[in-house]
């Protein structure tokens, strides 16, 4: 499984990021630009996925990992964000609500 860290989805550009909390996580803070697809709904949503690469981020990396695996299992090209919106935050990175 392909995984980065905060520090490396900050420099990124141009690839969209799949946040799988729950709606109300997301709407308690997010990482800017990210797109709000639960981890609970997401099997039946996957065509509202982006077509190529992508990047998937939960609070602290564990739920995300598990939808990273079962989307490349399906051939997707997702890539796990390691330490999630928790991380991202306590370094200091801004958070949109």
């Amino acid at each position: 499984m392909k995984s980065i860290t905060v520090h490396q989805l900050r420099e990124r550009e141009d690839v969209p990021l799949i946040d799988v909390r729950e709606a109300d996580e997301f709407a308690a803070g997010h990482v800017p630009g990210a797109v709000n697809l639960p981890m609970s709904v997401i099997g039946g949503r996957l065509d509202e996925l982006p077509d190529g690469a992508f990047d998937v981020i939960c609070q602290v990396g564990g739920r995300s990992a598990r939808v990273v695996q079962a989307l490349e299992a399906r051939g997707y090209d997702a890539t796990n964000v390691d330490g999630g919106t928790g991380e991202w935050a306590a370094v200091g990175f801004p958070i949109e609500f």
